[in-house]
Order: C-alpha cells, then structure tokens, then sequence
C-alpha cells in the first residue's frame, strides 16, 4: 500500500495529515460508531460523486447521524481537498463520526456535532500481471453483522476475512452466508453464467456498490445482459467468469477460486470488455 497524501481534512479545517488530531473519547473510537464512504479521482475529478454522497446520506440516516453537510457543501469540501493534495489520480476517504461526548454511553445517543475527517492516497494502479492473469480468492462464510447494507467503520469482521485470504495466498475472501453468495471482504462480486453478468439483490447482507452499479449501467448501455437474482454457492463454483469490482479496483477477474480454477483459469472475454468500457468510462465521462 502507498502511503496517504500529505494534506486531510478534519472538522472544518484542512491540515496538514501528521497533525491530525482526535479526541480518544469520540465515539467511532469507541464503539465504531461512524460512516464512511471511499471514492475514485481521476485527473482531479470525484468520479461517482453523486452515487457516493447518496449512499453515505443512507448510511448515515440508518445510524441516526445527522448529515453536517448538504450535497453541494461535500462537493466542494471534497474537491477542494483534492486540489490541495495535487489532483491526478486519488481516491478520497470521508468519515463522518456521531462525535464526542463527555463519557462512555451506550444510549441515549447524544446530541453532539457529528466529527468529518476525510484523507486522500494515491489511486492504486492494477499490476499487469493482475490484468493479464487475474486473482485467486476462497471462500468462508459470512460472519459479519446483518446490516452490511450500512458502511460502517466498524469493519473487524472485514478485516479478519481478508487476512484470512492473505494467510491463504489469495487476493480477496468472497463469503457465503445460507448457501448464497454477499459479496467479498471488501469489494462486490459478479458472476458471468452464460453470457449474462449476474450479481445478488440488496438486502441488508451486502453493501450496494457504486462500482458495480455503473457495471450494471454500461452492461445495459452496451447490450450485454445484466441480472439481479440470488447466486447459489454452486451457480458461484460453476460460473463462467467471477469478478471482483470496487472504486479503488475497477473490476478484476477471478480466476482461482478455493484452489480450483474460474472458467478457463484466465480472465474471461466478458471481463475484458467490461474493463474496456469501464476505462473508457473514467477517461471520458
């Protein structure tokens, strides 16, 4: 991973990111009580911005925090933050805390100003070998909590998961939970069967990813059919193509899963058209 870039943005202020500071008794130290949002630049520009500050205002209303910026105020703040980081090629995260109170409760939640803290890294570039050979992943199954429909900072299942696939050799874990696929620890998941890009419904058991939505919106602009129905573990094992899709990702092919190969073992045709416009998307859009 590289390191963030230099300057962040933390209640109202930008600064510089080593002097970042954050009161121990703030509740998304506490109880991981907080939201956050990932998203993609590209030459300077928030990609996605619309769909992003959507979902962090849903989370946020599900949490019962209240949202300190309106859309037009989080447009700015995160662009300025860009610009002040150089522009280019980042990606941007936004957390927003319930906030400080004087002591440790569970309940009644407190009436506090929520805390913004936002930083930005450079936007990962794919390896080659990645793109011409794909990622081996496992399964496990899902054990994080029934409201993953939620972006929480409170991510230890997460994290557990994908150290999981790392100590297998793997790229990322995609979970099951009663015989269905979610998604992955930290991305969405498709699955090609057939010609037809297949991905599961939103339910509380998976985050709706903006990545895999514009999947969905260029498979219906390029004619390529696109399902959302539940994929059994076994549709999973015998698919055509698996991929994986997130903002700091794109989509990537899976090419090894539990061992076993994906397909022929390489990234399918599909995923190499799906990359294709997707790219073409974020040079032209």
């Amino acid at each position: 991973m590289t390191d963030p870039l230099p300057i962040c943005h933390l209640a109202g202020t930008l600064l510089p990111l080593r002097e970042a500071r954050i009161s121990p008794l703030d509740r998304s130290f506490l109880f991981g009580d907080g939201v956050y949002e990932v998203i993609a630049v590209r030459a300077g520009r928030a990609r996605r911005l619309a769909a992003n500050l959507a979902r962090l205002e849903r989370s946020l209303a599900q949490l019962r925090i209240r949202n300190p910026n309106s859309a037009e105020q989080w447009s700015a703040l995160i662009q300025e933050l860009i610009a002040a980081n150089g522009g280019g090629d980042q990606s941007v995260y936004v957390q927003v805390s319930r906030g400080c109170e004087r002591a440790r409760n569970h309940a009644p939640l407190p009436d506090v100003p929520p805390l913004v803290f936002a930083f930005c890294a450079p936007l990962p570039v794919p390896p080659a070998e990645q793109l011409q050979h794909g990622v081996a992943c496992i399964t496990a199954a899902d054990t994080r909590w029934a409201r993953c429909d939620i972006k929480s900072v409170a991510l230890l299942a997460n994290v557990l998961l994908r150290q999981q696939a790392l100590e297998a050799g793997a790229n990322e874990t995609i979970l099951l939970r009663s015989g269905h696929l979610t998604e992955a620890s930290a991305a969405s998941v498709c699955v090609v069967i057939g010609g037809q890009i297949r991905s599961p419904p939103a339910s509380g058991e998976l985050l709706p990813g903006t990545t895999r939505g514009l999947i969905a919106e260029l498979a219906r602009q390029n004619g390529i059919p696109y399902e959302v129905v539940p994929i059994s573990e076994s549709e999973l094992r015998g698919a055509d193509e698996v991929w994986l899709s997130a903002a700091t990702r794109g989509v990537v092919a899976v090419t090894s899963l539990d061992g076993q190969p994906v397909g022929s073992g390489r990234p399918g045709p599909l995923w190499r058209r799906m990359h294709a416009l997707l790219e073409a998307w974020w040079a032209g859009s």
